[in-house]
C-alpha cells in the first residue's frame, strides 16, 4: 500500500478507536442489571421512556401474589442447557428432572442440537461478569414474554428494562429452542411440581407479610393500586433472589427448595415496597438531611447512600425495623401456667434477663449497620422502641420521625462512628465494580493507548482457546482487538486480515459491524469508495441495533470517512492519477 495510507492510518485510531472504546464500556455498563428496584425505578425515570410494568402485574389482580410463570421456566430452562450449573446441588430435584429430559430430547435430535448451539454462542457472547448478574438480565427479560408458541415482547423495547434489552436478540433463538426440543410440554409435565411448590410457600409467605404488617399496623388494603408478586422458578439457583421495581410494583424472583425460600430476602423487598413511598413522598422534609451525606463519605456505603438523602434514610428505616422484629435465636421465655403467686418475681426476674439478652442482640445488629454506614439506623431504632408503644400506623407516625429528627445530634453520633472497611452483602446492592481481566483488560488498556498490553492479552487469549462455544467468541473478539493494535502500530494490511477473521468467526453483531465499518473507513481514506459502501452497508445489515454503530455506518453511506489535512483528490494529484468520482457527479475529464 503507498505510504499515504499509511499516514491516513495514523490518524484513523486516535479519535475512531477512543470512541468505540468508550461506546464498548458503556454497552457493559448498560448491560450490567441492577439487583436494586429503588435504584432501578429512579434511573428509568429519568429515560426519555418510561418502563411499562410487565403483564404479570395484573392492575385488577390480588395485592399480594405468589406465581410460576412458563416464559421465565423456558428462558431458565435455556440457560441450564448452556452450561448454568450456579447451586445445581442446592436446588429442588425437577431442576435435574427437566435438564435430563431437555438432554434426551438433544439426543434424539441434531437440529435440536443445532438449535441449541446457536442459542448458546449468544449467551457466551454476552457473558459480562460470569456471575449472577448474567443470569439477571435473561431473566428481566422473559418477564417481558409472553407464553409459546408466540413468546415474544409484549410491550415497546422502549418500555422495557435496559437491560432486557440489551439481549433480547436471543428471543428468536430461543423460540427455535423451545420449539425443536418441546419445552412447552416439558413445562406442561414439571407444573404439577411448581404448583406443590407455590402451595408450600403459599403459609410462610402469607405469615410473614401478615405479621409485617401487624408490626407496621399497615393491613395490606393500605397499599390499593401497587402490586408484590413473587414469581417462583426452581430452575434458577437457590441464592439467586432478583427484586425489581416497574412504578409502584414489586416483583422479586426466587428458586424454592423444600418450601423454603430466602425469606429475609423476600422481606426486606417488601419493606422497601411499604417504606419508600412514604418516605419518598416526604423527600423535600428529608433534604435537609444532606449533611449527613459527608459524615459518610468513607463507609463502605454504595454510591446512591452517599449521594442520596431519601435512598440512606429508607435503608436506614427498613434496618432499624428488621432489629427490632429480628429473630435473636435466644427462645422466648414464658412464665409456666399455674406457678404460686410468691413464686412469680423469680419468673418475671428470668423473664427479664431473657428480654435484655435479647434486646443485647439486637443492638449488636443496630452497632453493625451503623458501622457499615447506615448511620441513622440508630436513630429509627430509637424511636420504634416508642412507636410499639403507640396504637398509630407507621404511616401516621413517619412523618414525625422525619420531622422530629435532630439533625445535629445525628451528625454528631456519625461523627463518633468507626466505619467498616467492607461492605455486606444484601440482596438489593448493586455489583461492586469488576475487576478487568482477559479480554475486558485488553480492551481497556487499548482504549489508554497501552497496545503492548492489549495485543498480549489479545495473543494469550487466542492461545488459551478450545472447542468450546465460549472459546470461539473469545477468538472473535481477541481478533477484533488484535486488528486495532495492528492499525495503531501502523500495520494496515494485518489489521485488515485480523478485521476479516473477526467477520469470518464472530456472531456478535456488534463485532460484526464494528468490523466492517473500521474496513471500510480503511478504504475509504485509501480512496476506494465503492468497496467502502459494500461495507458500511454490511455492517447495517448485521443489525447490532446500538445507535452509534447505526450512525457510524450511516454516516459511512452517506459520506466518505477523512481526516483533517487529506482528500482523494490531493493523493490523486501526487500520484498523477485522477480521483475517483463523486456519487452522482460526473467522471473528471483528462485534460486535452
Amino acid at each position: 500500500m503507498p505510504y499515504s495510507f499509511f499516514r491516513r492510518l495514523a490518524v484513523l485510531l486516535p479519535a475512531a478507536l477512543f470512541a468505540f472504546a468508550a461506546s464498548f464500556a458503556l454497552q457493559a455498563g448498560a448491560q450490567a442489571p441492577s439487583s436494586n428496584p429503588q435504584a432501578d425505578r429512579q434511573s428509568s425515570s429519568s429515560q426519555q421512556f418510561q418502563e411499562k410494568a410487565p403483564s404479570l402485574v395484573d392492575p385488577a389482580g390480588p395485592t399480594i401474589s405468589l406465581v410460576s410463570l412458563e416464559p421465565v421456566f423456558l428462558m431458565a430452562a435455556a440457560l441450564n442447557a448452556c452450561g448454568y450449573d450456579e447451586g445445581l446441588e442446592e436446588s429442588a430435584p425437577v431442576r435435574k428432572r427437566v435438564r435430563d429430559e431437555i438432554n434426551d430430547a438433544l439426543g434424539k435430535s441434531e437440529d435440536a442440537r443445532a438449535k441449541r448451539d446457536k442459542m448458546c454462542l449468544y449467551i457466551a457472547q454476552h457473558r459480562l461478569t460470569g456471575s449472577e448478574r448474567d443470569i439477571s438480565q435473561y431473566i428481566s427479560l422473559a418477564l417481558y414474554l409472553s407464553p409459546p408458541p408466540a413468546l415474544e415482547t409484549t410491550v415497546e423495547l422502549t418500555e422495557m428494562p435496559p437491560d432486557s434489552t440489551q439481549v433480547v436478540e436471543i428471543v428468536p433463538l430461543l423460540r427455535d429452542f423451545v420449539q425443536a426440543v418441546d419445552l412447552h410440554g416439558i413445562w406442561l409435565a414439571a407444573h404439577h411440581t411448581y404448583d406443590e411448590e407455590t402451595d408450600r410457600l403459599h403459609d410462610p409467605l402469607s405469615k410473614m407479610i401478615v405479621s409485617t404488617n401487624l408490626y407496621l399496623k399497615m393491613p395490606a388494603t393500605t397499599y390499593e393500586g401497587r402490586r408484590f408478586v413473587v414469581v417462583i422458578e426452581p430452575l434458577l439457583s437457590p441464592k439467586l433472589v432478583n427484586a425489581r421495581v416497574y412504578g409502584t410494583d414489586y416483583v422479586i424472583v426466587v428458586s424454592p427448595v423444600n418450601g423454603t425460600i430466602p425469606m429475609n430476602d423476600v422481606r426486606h423487598t417488601y419493606l422497601h415496597y411499604i417504606i419508600e413511598p412514604l418516605l419518598y413522598s416526604r423527600s423535600n422534609a428529608i433534604d435537609r438531611m444532606q449533611p449527613i451525606l459527608k459524615e459518610v463519605k468513607d463507609a463502605p456505603l454504595e454510591f446512591r447512600y452517599r449521594s442520596d438523602t431519601v435512598a440512606l434514610v429508607v435503608e436506614c428505616l427498613i434496618k432499624a425495623i428488621e432489629a427490632r422484629t429480628m429473630d435473636t435465636g435466644i427462645p422466648e421465655y414464658k412464665i409456666p401456667a399455674g406457678v404460686e403467686r410468691s413464686d412469680l418475681p423469680r419468673y418475671e426476674h428470668e423473664r427479664q434477663l431473657t428480654l435484655q439478652k435479647m434486646e443485647a442482640v439486637r443492638v449488636v445488629a443496630v452497632h453493625h449497620d451503623m458501622a457499615q454506614g447506615f448511620v441513622l439506623t440508630q436513630y429509627f431504632f430509637d424511636q420504634l422502641i416508642q412507636f410499639e408503644k403507640d396504637p398509630a400506623s407507621l404511616r401516621d407516625t413517619i412523618g414525625e420521625m422525619v420531622y422530629g429528627m435532630d439533625i445535629e445530634q445525628q451528625l454528631h453520633r456519625a461523627r463518633q462512628t468507626e466505619f467498616d472497611k467492607q461492605a455486606d452483602g444484601d440482596v438489593l446492592q448493586r455489583s461492586k465494580p469488576r475487576v478487568l481481566t482477559g479480554l475486558d483488560l485488553a480492551e481497556a488498556k487499548l482504549a489508554q493507548g497501552d497496545v503492548a498490553t492489549a495485543s498480549a492479552l489479545a495473543h494469550k487469549a487466542l492461545a488459551d482457546q478450545s472447542d468450546t462455544l465460549d472459546s470461539a467468541a473469545q477468538e472473535a473478539r481477541a481478533n477484533f482487538v488484535l486488528a486495532r493494535v495492528a492499525i495503531m502500530t501502523g500495520h494496515p494490511d494485518v489489521a485488515i486480515d485480523d478485521f476479516q477473521k473477526t467477520i469470518a468467526t464472530s456472531k456478535d453483531p456488534r463485532l460484526l459491524a464494528w468490523s466492517h465499518i473500521y474496513l471500510g473507513r480503511m478504504l475509504d481514506l485509501d480512496c476506494k469508495r465503492d468497496q467502502a459502501l459494500t461495507e458500511y452497508q454490511a455492517a447495517l445489515a448485521a443489525r447490532d441495533g446500538q445507535q452509534d454503530t447505526r450512525l457510524a455506518a450511516e454516516r459511512g453511506v452517506k459520506t466518505a470517512y477523512a481526516v483533517k489535512g487529506h482528500s482523494c483528490e490531493e493523493d490523486a494529484d501526487d500520484s498523477g492519477t485522477p480521483s475517483p468520482a463523486k456519487p452522482g457527479a460526473a467522471p473528471e475529464q483528462k485534460p486535452q
